[in-house]
């Protein structure tokens, strides 16, 4: 009989896209369904994005270079100065989507039985990337009792031993929206010299931080330069997730070139999708401010909304457009799946995301979902009125 892998039985389904067979067996039944599972931007991509790809006269789509066109890569270095990075564009490498940017970070920087440490709730294709490089996660669980603050320093150092190599953090946080204090990144920055690790620091939400606290990159801690592996993507801030451009950046040359093998055997990054994103690059910054202050009022009207609704408890999240909240109820992966092929209000269901699919410690975030505010303020509205009558309906069964 004919085997599966060991890794391909070991990858983890995504909790974000698992139960879309039950969301469109609803929708082919005529339900409306809200999307509140999946960070895919409703707003629109820059007109200078869509412009540059209706007016490509090129004869032949070609290969770019395996590390991605220069003019972009030279563009993307003004881009990060904006925010006190300062890199060369031979420090950056763009890849299919931040996805690839990590898959091959793993890839180039752990063997397989290495360990990473991530704080959970983390994205979960975290995990999957890690089972594809035969790396172990070892997670630092968060509590959303305290807004998911980083733990004691100690906690840390309990689990660092000889085959750990890295640390990985997202910063903003998906799936929690949270931040990380100057305080919290110092006490990275030590831990990641003092065993000299990897930080692996996914920064794709950076523009969307609506507290008062400073972006702190991993790219600005000190004495640590040749460690960070940074991960970007330009699919939520310019709401181009389609076009599949991401990038690695490193200053660590020995990296740089493992990774550019991984970047030669897939050949190239998407043409068109370099030109989109280089395009976007010359955006005036009116389109990123419409973008963030639509975010930061659909961010204050949810969570003030889901407050509002029985046993149902969120954090105020500080960046990207994610939260994560308490249901009252048992089992968040039966009670979503329910909301989808048994529940209709006025016809209409929502669809969210089980936490449990964010944590790598059985158990935790069973109570727990991810809802992506991506709607604009009218369909979140009606989702949270569906969510409190789906939640009133569910605890009477």
């Amino acid at each position: 009989m004919l085997q599966i892998s060991e890794r391909g039985l070991q990858m983890p389904a995504s909790p974000i896209r698992k139960l879309a067979p039950l969301s469109d067996a609803a929708k082919a039944r005529g339900v409306k369904v809200y999307h509140l599972n999946i960070g895919q931007p409703d707003l629109p991509s820059p007109q200078v994005a869509l412009d540059a790809i209706r007016s490509i006269d090129r004869t032949t789509l070609e290969y770019s270079p395996s590390d991605g066109f220069r003019f972009f890569r030279e563009n993307l270095v003004n881009y990060y100065a904006k925010f006190n990075i300062h890199l060369l564009p031979e420090e950056i490498i763009v890849t299919a989507g931040g996805s690839e940017a990590v898959l091959y970070a793993f890839m180039a920087c752990l063997n397989p039985g290495d360990e990473i440490i991530v704080p959970e709730p983390a994205y979960a294709n975290y995990m999957a990337f890690a089972v594809s490089a035969g790396a172990i996660i070892k997670t630092i669980p968060t509590s959303i009792d305290n807004g998911f603050k980083l733990p004691e320093i100690e906690k840390f150092e309990a689990l660092i031993h000889s085959k750990t190599k890295g640390i990985l953090i997202c910063n903003p946080n998906n799936p929690t929206g949270y931040v990380y204090t100057a305080e919290e990144m110092e006490q990275i920055r030590l831990l990641v010299k003092k065993h000299n690790l990897y930080l692996f620091s996914d920064e794709v939400y950076r523009e969307f931080i609506y507290s008062d606290a400073p972006y702190i990159s991993a790219c600005h801690l000190k004495d640590i330069e040749e460690n960070v592996v940074l991960i970007d993507s330009v699919s939520k801030r310019y709401s181009e997730c389609g076009i599949r451009i991401g990038c690695l950046i490193t200053k660590n040359k020995k990296l740089h070139d493992t990774v550019m093998k991984f970047c030669q055997a897939r050949l190239s990054p998407p043409l068109i999708g370099q030109i989109a994103a280089n395009a976007s690059l010359q955006e005036n910054g009116v389109y990123m401010q419409q973008n963030f202050d639509e975010y930061k009022s659909r961010r204050d009207f949810l969570i003030e909304r889901l407050n509002k609704i029985p046993g149902v408890y969120s954090p105020q999240p500080e960046g990207a457009f994610y939260t994560l909240a308490s249901l009252p109820v048992d089992d968040t992966d039966a009670f979503c799946a329910w909301c989808l092929s048994d529940f209709r209000y006025e016809n209409q269901t929502v669809f969210m995301a089980p936490a449990s699919g964010f944590y790598v410690t059985p158990g935790l975030g069973k109570n727990e979902v991810r809802i992506a505010y991506v709607l604009n303020k009218e369909d979140l509205n009606n989702a949270l009125i569906v969510l409190e009558k789906a939640l009133e309906a569910y605890n009477k069964k």
